[in-house]
Order: C-alpha cells, then structure tokens, then sequence
C-alpha cells in the first residue's frame, strides 16, 4: 500500500518519525490547550474532576467512532495485536495499572500530560520524563526485565474475547460504548469548546492506526501497528537520544519530540510557558518514586492512560479496558492515602502555589 502513495524513495520505517512527529505536535497543542488529564478526572480537586472527565471522555468517543469505523472499513485490522492475546497477562496489567496509578497521583499527571507539561516550562516533568525512560527501559530491556517477564508467566487464557465478542456487532458495541462517554462528557460541565478541540485530539488515535497499518504498510518493509502511546516511545526516545549513529528513530521518537513541541508552542502562543521547579527535597524524591513506579507499572500494564487507555480501549480489546481501570484504582487509592491524617512518616502532599495549578 506504502508504494501506491508515491513515495519512491522512502520506506516507511523512514517515513515513520515524520508520522509521529506530526502526530506529536497535534496532540500536544490540543492537550496544552484542553488541559487533557486522566489524572486530574480520577484523582484531582474536586471541583475539577467532573470537567477533566469530560474532557477525557469526549477525547475517548472521538477515539473509539474513529477507529472503529476505520476497522469496519477494511482499513485496518487488530487480529494478533497485543490487545487481542490469547493469553490475558493479568497479574502483570493488573499489578503495572495499580504501579502507574499510584505514581500518576504522586507525580500529579500520567506520562502523556507531563510530556505536555515539559513543553511549557515544567523542570519537575522533564525529570520525571527522564526517570520514567531510564526505569521503562530497564523493565523493558534491562536489569528489571526479568520482573516484566516473572508477572507476565500469570496468564489467563481468554482466546479472542474482548468486547467485540459479546452478542451483536462490533460496530454496535462501538457505538454503545461511545455514546456512553460522549453523553459523560457532555453532562461534565466543561467548556464546549474544549469538548470540540478534545474530540479532534481523539481523532489522532485512529489517524495513528491507520497511518502505521494502512498508509505505511509495507509487505516486504512492515513497521508495528500502533498509535498515540507513551510509555515504549519515551524508552526509545531515551535509546535513541543516547545511540542516535547507531539506530534509527522510529514513530515513538518522533511521536515524544512533536508532543513537546506542540505543548510548547501553545503554551507561548497563550502566554502559559512557566519556568517551574521543585519546592525542595521531599517534593523531589516523591515525584521521582512517582516517576519509577510510572516506569515500571507502564510496561506491565502494556501501556499509559494513553496507550492503554484513549488508544487501547477503541480496540474493544480486554487487556486494554482492565488496564486502564486498574490505573483509575491505583490513582484513586493513592490519592486517598496522600489525603488520609498525616502520621509519622507519611507522604503529604505537595503545596499548590497558585502559580503551580497546572502541575
């Protein structure tokens, strides 16, 4: 399919970093404006939490009705996706989604939105990024694999079931499931405009669907199926940063570098860009322990919020869907230990300087 679009002198593992660059940059003025948080709509203020679902869910029905249809169309297929296993590694996404949640609320904001944060003027994000990476990496491919492959032994055995399964059509459930959270969204109080721009931030998953396993489908030059993620493209980004004249940068690198581009522009473009820092040293070993877990949790969960979840989820796969549940359970159970008395010991949270609202 790659060659009938005209690219002669490219393959599409070349044409890849440019896809998710432009990707990147899309989503990270769209995250930057919306203020697009899966943290703050399980586990932040209270008066927040309603609008940042919102947001969220209309991000998710744009997600779900885009891929879906592109699916129903022929454009696509999810057969032997990692969605779709055979085996469900449920002790590894249900520990990893519990780990991220955790660290998402000790860091205040999952990968995807401290990647946006990074853009305007975060220091604490960038660190967390850098740590996330190191940690990601290692579980992936270093001293903490044999604890990704240990969890990943536990299995049950599902064969191909998933949401798509149950009785009626697939696209049936597609749109049950969307309707569910588009009526969310619109119940939220949020603002109809950012409903709108969270909608088209939505519409990037199954943009990225299509552009790696339709557009750039190459038989004899394949790269992997895969869309908006955070978690495996933050670890290669790092590989890539540090091995640049040995490997090449795939969809994820420029999927990273585009989101911080994007967030950057559109935070300067509103005047939000803020040089930010740490309050002192408590704060700093709290939001790097949030930053490990993220790490660790993201790779046995089998994504982010993003990846698992906004991304995961249109798949109408099961892992996706428990993944991104065990990360709501992990988030809120921190949040309730971070807001309990504090005791001796205990992590209490951060100050919220006014000029800080939007850590």
């Amino acid at each position: 399919m790659f060659e009938t679009f005209g690219f002669d002198t490219l393959t599409p593992p070349q044409v890849a970093p440019f896809f998710g660059l432009g990707l990147g940059l899309l989503f990270g003025i769209l995250a930057e404006i919306t203020g697009f948080c899966f943290r703050r709509a399980v586990a932040g203020p209270a008066g927040d939490r309603k609008p940042a679902l919102g947001i969220w869910m209309a991000a998710l029905a744009a997600a779900i009705l885009g891929t879906q249809g592109a699916v129903a169309a022929g454009l696509i297929s999810f057969d032997g996706h990692r969605f779709w296993g055979a085996d469900l590694p449920v002790l590894a996404i249900l520990a990893g989604g519990l780990m991220f949640g955790a660290g998402m609320v000790l860091t205040r904001g999952c990968v995807s939105r401290l990647t946006v944060l990074t853009g305007s003027g975060n220091l604490r994000a960038a660190l967390v990024l850098v740590v996330f990476a190191v940690v990601a990496h290692a579980t992936l491919k270093g001293v903490l694999a044999p604890v990704r492959v240990a969890a990943g032994q536990v299995t049950l055995p599902v064969g191909e079931w998933g949401i798509a399964a149950l009785p009626g059509h697939a696209a049936l459930w597609a749109l049950v499931l969307a309707a569910g959270a588009a009526a969310l969204a619109c119940c939220s109080g949020a603002a109809r405009g950012k409903l709108a721009l969270a909608a088209l931030l939505g519409l990037l998953v199954p943009a990225g669907w299509v552009g790696t396993g339709f557009v750039l489908f190459d038989e004899f030059d394949p790269i992997a199926l895969e869309s908006l993620s955070f978690t495996a493209p933050a670890a290669d980004t790092l590989f890539w940063s540090v091995a640049a004249s040995a490997i090449q940068p795939g969809f994820g690198v420029g999927l990273i570098g585009g989101v911080i581009a994007g967030a950057l522009v559109a935070s300067l473009a509103a005047g939000r860009f803020r040089w930010q820092s740490f309050d002192g040293p408590a704060q700093t070993g709290r939001y790097l322990g949030g930053a490990a877990l993220m790490g660790v949790g993201g790779v046995l969960a089998g994504g982010c919020t993003v990846g698992a979840g906004l991304a995961g989820i249109p798949t109408l796969g099961l892992s996706a869907i428990l993944a991104l549940g065990a990360i709501a359970a992990g988030g809120r159970a921190m949040e309730a230990a971070l807001s309990a008395p504090s005791r001796g010991g205990s992590i209490a949270p951060s100050p919220r300087h006014p000029a800080r609202q939007r850590a």
